[in-house]
């Protein structure tokens, strides 16, 4: 079972045999079978440990015996101590794939999670920035760039390599943890595309443009030999220590040179929803940023669609005579 919290741990134990092994078979399932990540495994064991502590709170001593009210119950009492929205939502989901499962299994008579309903979760619109603020935070390297990382020797090189994680944060909206994790072989420069895996291990090509190909042809040819170590590997960007560049330390890049570039506090998400926003902006087809995106659903990019709806009610509001 992936590793959760230290009170989830101490709930997992306390839970009867069969129970705790119903855990630890769900968690096998969603990792090996279902391919989820790491992280999506974890936040599916907390959930579920969570909901079974509440059902033996309840009586239920056998997996059997868990039902729909059990299910409403545990939701309601993670209501009333302040959980949002988005978290019942996503705790629901939890449950009802559980339930799923659990059935198919043979471990439950009915799918009794099938029924459970949860609150629409609300959708904050992503902040975006503007084209000029975009096009500021990836040029923002070339001038002076934000202190060097602790125990990097190869400072003339640094802001090569933020030159061109930014640039490929914007140029083709990858997640910072998929720009962390492209290996050299990934780049492809002839076609000007990157290969990458996202959610699931599933495997998608993005393009990317001319400034893009600049800075990696820089970062390749003058950054990335100077940072190069025993510990480097295929990995394309590399940190002070010659490692593989790792997601936290990308987003306090981005954040110092959003900084120094006098912009809103941003995040390297926040550029992936710049870049989306763009692309819409400028013509792009909706399904086609659902697969530069990789998302699996559409709905999950049609949130850009209305972050292009405010711009233009603002814009609206500012000019218009009679707004």
């Amino acid at each position: 079972m992936s590793r959760p919290d230290r009170g989830t741990r101490a709930m997992h134990q306390a839970l009867p045999p069969a129970l705790r092994d119903a855990v630890d078979d769900f968690a096998e399932h969603l990792s090996r079978v279902r391919n989820r990540s790491a992280h999506t495994v974890r936040a599916y064991v907390t959930d579920l440990v969570s909901l079974l502590d509440h059902a033996v709170r309840m009586g239920c001593v056998d997996l059997a015996e868990l039902d729909l009210s059990v299910l409403r119950s545990w939701l309601a009492r993670q209501r009333t101590t302040g959980a949002a929205r988005t978290s019942l939502a996503r705790r629901a989901g939890s449950a009802r794939a559980f339930s799923a499962w659990a059935h198919r299994a043979g471990l439950l008579p009915a799918d009794v999670g099938a029924a459970l309903a949860s609150p629409r979760a609300h959708r904050e619109l992503p902040n975006v920035l503007r084209p000029d603020q975009a096009t500021a935070l990836v040029e923002a390297p070339a001038g002076q760039a934000p202190p060097a990382e602790p125990g990097s020797g190869a400072a003339e090189a640094v802001p090569l390599r933020d030159r061109v994680l930014l640039e490929l944060l914007y140029a083709t909206g990858v997640r910072v943890s998929e720009a962390c994790g492209l290996d050299v072989g990934d780049v492809d420069h002839g076609r000007r595309v990157i290969r990458v895996f996202g959610k699931g291990g599933r495997e998608r090509s993005v393009p990317y443009g001319v400034p893009a190909q600049r800075a990696l042809d820089d970062w390749l040819r003058r950054g990335r030999p100077a940072m190069v170590g025993a510990r480097s590997g295929d990995a394309l960007l590399l940190g002070a220590r010659g490692g593989r560049l790792n997601p936290t330390t990308a987003r306090q890049i981005v954040g110092a040179y959003a900084e120094t570039a006098g912009l809103p506090r941003t995040s390297p998400h926040d550029l992936r929803h710049s870049a989306a926003t763009h692309l819409l902006e400028g013509g792009a087809d909706l399904r086609a940023v659902q697969e530069l995106l990789g998302h699996s659903s559409l709905a999950s990019t049609q949130i850009y669609t209305h972050v292009s709806v405010e711009r233009l009610r603002a814009a609206y509001r500012q000019a218009h005579p009679r707004a």
